[in-house]
């Protein structure tokens, strides 16, 4: 966000960012699935075979921490009334770690689900969903749908049957099987495409808006992205003092570029300090670093490392 501009001309930024959100909004897609209405009749298109009934628990935004583990947080995280668990992902950019993200999100799954003590036949009571919703198509087939089950590699008809399933869907995709009809106008809205003629979209849109239009949610969202907007400038104010010091030492030229680089550095330090303090994941730290300072994903990850 531009420095230049005042708090009053940066906040109205804010708000406008609010209001031009979609379905694919990380915020907005998990404030309107909070819906049990809209999010158990996306779970029954996404997965028409699973036929849930009720939905016992809805939780979005889940932050699961295990002791001595990366934290996950869940976009959406639900247990049907036949205690089928299904978590339900948006993702926009392609981090090119799709398959390892969720084999971990499997796991984080199992770890709220098993206690100290209890026998691992206690995980076939609750059988597992993972859905991820792609604005790209990550396995470049060109399908809506893949879906993963654990078979043997001589026989794909030899199930595992650990009662895990992964599905991912491709926004981008242009041919649909039969099973993916029911999905295909939630897809084409995540792209933008609205169908006046879905009464599905239709109410998703129309929560979107009521959404919008909520006072507590729309100060929550307005309180958490003016402390990332001071937590930068405060960065940014005391890595330029820093810097501006080191650069009297080291002589006028070489410490002004070193100068610069320090207070970049340290605004970038404050900014994933103040994150990881408001307890973001870190996919969603990289993404901010990245926006906000121009980086690369790998820029990114080498600083972290640094960290």
């Amino acid at each position: 966000m531009n420095k230049n501009l005042s708090r009053e001309e940066q906040i109205a930024l804010i708000y406008d960012r609010w209001q031009k959100m979609t379905i694919t909004s990380d915020p907005m897609f998990g404030l309107v699935m909070q819906n049990k209405e809209i999010c158990l009749e996306l779970i029954n298109r996404a997965l028409p075979k699973l036929k849930a009934k009720k939905i016992i628990q809805l939780e979005s935004q889940k932050d699961v921490n295990s002791v001595g583990a990366r934290r996950v947080r869940f976009d959406v995280y639900v247990r049907d009334s036949k205690n089928n668990i299904v978590v339900i992902e948006m993702q926009v950019n392609d981090q090119k770690n799709l398959p390892a993200r969720l084999r971990y999100y499997q796991e984080q799954v199992d770890h709220g689900l098993l206690h100290p003590g209890e026998d691992y036949s206690i995980l076939n009571h609750y059988p597992t969903y993972i859905i991820m919703f792609c604005n790209f198509d990550y396995f470049g087939r060109g399908w809506a749908r893949y879906e993963f089950k654990l078979t043997c590699t001589k026989d794909h008809h030899l199930r595992f049957d650990d009662k895990r399933t992964i599905v991912v869907f491709n926004a981008l995709a242009k041919e649909f099987d039969s099973d993916d009809q029911a999905i295909k106008n939630f897809l084409a809205l995540m792209r933008n495409k609205d169908d006046n003629n879905s009464r599905f979209i239709a109410q998703i849109q129309s929560e979107i808006k009521r959404v919008k239009n909520d006072p507590e949610r729309r100060d929550g969202f307005m309180k958490y992205e003016i402390n990332l907007m001071d937590a930068k400038r405060k960065g940014l104010e005391e890595g330029l003092k820093e810097g501006r010091k080191k650069g009297r030492e080291e002589g006028l030229e070489e410490g002004r570029k070193k100068g610069l680089k320090e207070a970049r550095l340290s605004s970038i330090k404050d900014l994933v300090s103040t994150l990881q303090e408001l307890n973001i994941e870190p996919d969603v730290i990289k993404q901010k670093v990245s926006e906000k300072y121009h980086l690369s994903a790998q820029e990114v990850n080498e600083f972290l490392k640094e960290e």
